[in-house]
């Protein structure tokens, strides 16, 4: 049984769509005490509200992580909290960037500090394949994230609060997922737009995300930064999985997008383990004055370490991919 059963849990950014896949296995397998879902946009959290039937464990707080105060108040008598709120466009960064810098960042902080505050147990913040190395302003904001949540351990050395990350690549099925994008334009006979062929990436479906978050609470002991052990895809075989024999045309990468993605890098390598049998790597904190220690049974990883998608030892198959998506990913 998760440490989550019974518990009294919040969500930031949980209208989306890593957020109603939370909800719903949380309600059908967690039977939370009390489920308070977190977000600042009206309209969804009504649509979503209809989805739920409106069911009594839920609680549903209009407010934005920019607002610590209006945090403080969801946060009273939480114990657990999963922290998916962030803006995530790339190219909505690089035209908007300090607002990406305000909610990433600035609401990050205030989540940490919200949550020492309310006497939560534990906090997982969601991260993104692109804090590795970035080399966009979203993905420098969610490295900088993930460095505040991961050092917010020292801040809450002497409480009970302790604060880990997870981190993942592209998600099959959440909102701004290319396949719908390409099957739209498949049905229409349209070619698939591919930004480079030569594109590899790392991709997780929606209730693998959720079953990590919900491992890393039940192991965490504060200070982890959690990478599955997930195979790798050609955005080709992608394509051609969601549309067969679809004509595919070279556009050319975007501002800030790169060929092949990078979860961990040669440097974060260094402090990597694998644990659950490779199930999971996770890379150690540097300094741990809370009193982290290294899991029991975990395996260190090679000399020189770096988990790229173009470098993976395990691929999807198209006919893997096309049966993923078959199965409603």
């Amino acid at each position: 049984m998760s440490i989550l059963s019974e518990s009294s849990i919040l969500i930031t950014g949980g209208t989306g769509s890593f957020g109603k896949a939370f909800i719903r296995y949380a309600l059908d397998n967690l039977n939370p005490r009390r489920l308070v879902v977190f977000s600042r946009d009206e309209l969804k959290q009504y649509e979503v509200r209809q989805q739920f039937k409106d069911d009594p464990r839920l609680r549903w707080f209009i407010g934005d992580i920019r607002d610590e105060r209006r945090l403080a108040r969801a946060l009273h008598g939480v114990d657990y909290v999963v922290h998916a709120a962030a803006l995530k466009q790339v190219d909505t960064a690089e035209y908007n960037p300090f607002e990406f810098v305000k909610t990433n960042v600035l609401g990050s902080q205030n989540v940490i500090e919200a949550s020492i505050d309310a006497g939560v147990k534990k906090v997982i913040a969601l991260s993104t394949d692109k804090a590795s190395s970035p080399i966009n302003l979203y993905g420098a904001t969610k490295l900088t994230a993930d460095k505040l949540f991961i050092t917010g351990n020292h801040y809450a050395a002497a409480y009970p609060t302790r604060f880990a990350v997870v981190r993942y690549g592209n998600v099959m099925g959440s909102r701004g997922s290319v396949i719908p994008f390409f099957e739209k334009l498949g049905a229409s006979g349209q070619p698939l737009p591919i930004t480079d062929l030569r594109c590899t990436r790392f991709f997780i479906s929606l209730p693998q995300a959720v079953e990590m978050v919900v491992d890393a609470f039940d192991f965490m002991q504060g200070g982890e930064l959690l990478v599955p052990n997930i195979p790798s895809m050609k955005v080709t075989d992608l394509a051609h999985a969601v549309v067969p024999g679809a004509e595919l045309v070279d556009v050319g990468l975007r501002p800030g997008e790169k060929l092949h993605e990078e979860m961990i890098s040669p440097e974060e390598g260094r402090r990597a383990v694998t644990i659950q049998d490779g199930k999971y790597f996770i890379i150690q904190p540097d300094i741990a004055s809370w009193g982290y220690q290294t899991p029991a049974g975990s395996t260190p990883v090679p000399e020189g370490f770096a988990f790229r998608s173009d470098k993976n030892d395990l691929w999807y198959t198209r006919e893997e991919i096309a049966e993923i998506i078959r199965n409603g990913l």
